[in-house]
């Protein structure tokens, strides 16, 4: 048997990489992980029993490197160069350096990694930095194949496409060296269903969404719980006994607490059973309601910036990338999810204020955003 690949995972944030690795199933063992962030590296050592190394990255050198024996290296380096939004100085920003330091100490290493993932930005692809990284790579023997891809490609409802990195040293190869050296924006056919590669057959962007929407699952499946349109948003959750389905429930308006109405025959056995099944099914949808009340989007929020929101709801098959000021402000930084249903014969982010308060707006939950923009 093959040994385990010995991976370096390099950004490596809260894990991000190490647990998609997991869910692929491949067999490898990160044996050491780098990040600058406190916080991140809590989380991580939280997740996989293992601290991160928490230097500088411009301090490691190739004798360094060369120590870890590592096959196959993981980056995810620092975006902000390289974002339509920021001042785009690619190689001149300072959060560039580390990445350009790691790639130069490639060629002077006696033991390269064979394989080498990295993930990035749309728009790092026609960088200075991206130019610097393929000319390393290809001077120290590697064939890379490249890739601008989105979830929604594969049928996850978050629209985020990115730019993916894949090089294998010679004399290793790809299996599929139709796509060696170029960039591509849709992924390969062997990993994709003919029924969602988009009509023109080679790129994908945000006006032709809707193509891959129609194959997406709801973003009901990736919500902490099962957000169903209630014309009483007070509770979610049942109102008929889900045994006899006759028993029915209302709320004491003074306390909240549910008042069981047990229209079941006479005859019925175990009627108190089905009463009780209420009162545990209420109790909990209450107290999950309670949980996310703090992620209620604030009425003063949706009166100012009301008609900017991205507004989706569970039966929604797409949302917007979420950004780190993701709670602090409600413009431009991700999806809101309506959980009470109102009449929108039109799209949702054009309907009156006053129609916007009554979709009773909340935030994703951190589990939910992680949910959506890792599954992939």
């Amino acid at each position: 048997m093959e040994e385990p690949l010995r991976i370096l995972e390099f950004y490596s944030g809260i894990g991000g990489m190490r647990y998609s690795l997991m869910r692929a199933g491949i067999r490898g063992e990160v044996v050491e992980a780098f990040d600058i962030n406190d916080k991140a590296n809590d989380v991580y050592e939280h997740n996989f029993g293992h601290r991160p190394f928490q230097g500088n990255i411009q301090t490691l050198t190739a004798i360094d490197l060369d120590k870890y024996g590592a096959h196959a290296w993981l980056l995810s380096p620092p975006c902000q160069p390289y974002t339509r939004q920021g001042l785009q100085k690619g190689s001149a920003d300072v959060r560039a350096f580390s990445f350009i330091k790691i790639l130069e100490l490639i060629p002077h290493m006696l033991h390269p990694p064979l394989l080498l993932f990295m993930e990035n930005v749309v728009g790092f692809e026609t960088s200075n930095t991206h130019k610097q990284m393929i000319e390393v790579l290809i001077r120290v023997g590697f064939v890379t194949q490249e890739y601008i891809l989105s979830p929604l490609q594969f049928k996850v409802p978050y629209s985020r496409p990115r730019y993916f990195c894949l090089a294998k040293r010679k004399p290793l190869s790809f299996q599929h060296p139709s796509c060696n050296n170029q960039l591509l924006w849709i992924p390969p056919s062997h990993l994709m269903s003919r029924n969602i590669m988009p009509k023109d057959g080679h790129h994908f962007s945000d006006e032709g969404q809707e193509e891959f929407d129609i194959f997406c699952e709801p973003i009901r499946n990736y919500l902490e719980t099962q957000t169903s349109y209630n014309p009483q948003p007070e509770y979610a959750g049942v109102s008929f006994c889900v045994k006899c389905n006759v028993c029915t429930v209302n709320f004491d308006k003074n306390t909240g607490d549910p008042v069981i109405n047990s229209s079941a025959p006479e005859d019925m056995e175990n009627t108190n059973i089905h009463s009780d099944n209420i009162v545990e099914e209420v109790e909990g949808a209450k107290e999950d309601k309670i949980a996310l009340d703090k992620y209620t989007v604030p009425i003063s929020s949706i009166e100012r910036w009301g008609n900017a929101m991205d507004i989706v709801y569970p039966d929604s098959k797409r949302c917007c990338c979420f950004t780190k000021s993701y709670y602090r402000y409600v413009k431009g930084t991700g999806s809101l999810l309506a959980t009470s249903e109102i009449i929108n014969s039109k799209p949702a982010k054009k309907l009156e204020i006053s129609s916007l308060k009554d979709l009773h707006l909340r935030f994703f939950t951190p589990r939910e955003r992680i949910s959506t923009s890792h599954h992939t």
